[in-house]
């Protein structure tokens, strides 16, 4: 799965790696939480590329309750055809989710221990994501919502846990967005794992356990005693 990741890239760095317009603002992330606001990239209905700040934790169109309750913060790419809440999303409004680095956690026996995911460059990529926009009964500015597919772990993932998220490669991005409407063979091949084969892994501070902390700390690298190396392995 993936319950949390960074973005520190600057806006505009993004708009020109994803080809993108769009004028929000927005900081440095080191610990994006469900619900939070993050940008998303998808096609709009001119065609361009546009960049949008919206809020992680999808809401169905047709949703009767709107953003309360368990947010849908992942899909799972395998049945994601068979599920009502994602099955037009992922027709029609696939999206990119930019960031720079993910987490997920091993646990120990001092607690949940989270590692840090990303790129040897420390450049940005994207997820796989669908987006969704949701308009209040009573009328208002529409809620814009995604989530993140996620799938089966790549070797690098798989000793930390068995999911991880749908990670684009550069040249599927085009596709994903719907420049030219892929079948359904190629969407389900650009939901495989194995994207990251340049990225690295290690353990980082207990700080991200919180959605309080927000800041560089989160990411440093930190030692793990030995004994709960093996605990890690084990659970």
């Amino acid at each position: 799965m993936c319950g949390r990741y960074k973005l520190t890239s600057p806006p505009e760095a993004l708009r020109q790696i994803f080809g993108a317009m769009g004028s929000p603002n927005f900081p440095a992330r080191y610990n994006i939480c469900p619900t939070d606001q993050a940008p998303v990239v998808y096609r709009s209905d001119a065609g361009s590329r546009k960049l949008e700040l919206m809020r992680w934790g999808f809401v169905p169109g047709d949703s009767r309750h709107g953003p309360t309750g368990k947010p849908l913060i992942n899909a799972r790419a395998e049945t994601i055809t068979k599920v009502a809440s994602f099955r037009s999303a992922y027709r029609r409004r696939r999206c990119l989710v930019l960031a720079d680095g993910f987490y997920e956690w091993t646990v120990t026996s001092d607690g949940r221990q989270p590692h840090l995911f990303r790129k040897q460059d420390q450049s940005a990529f994207c997820f796989a994501g669908l987006w969704e926009s949701w308009q209040e009964p009573q009328g208002g500015p529409p809620l814009l919502s995604f989530t993140i597919l996620t799938t089966a772990a790549s070797d690098l993932v798989l000793p930390i846990h068995h999911r991880m998220p749908v990670i684009l490669a550069p040249d599927e991005i085009a596709r994903w967005l719907g420049k030219a409407e892929p079948s359904d063979q190629e969407l389900s091949d650009m939901t495989m794992p194995g994207k990251d084969k340049d990225f690295v892994v290690y353990p980082v501070s207990k700080r991200v356990n919180s959605s309080a902390n927000d800041d560089p700390g989160c990411v440093g690298p930190v030692e793990i005693p030995d004994q709960e190396k093996e605990i890690g392995k084990l659970l």
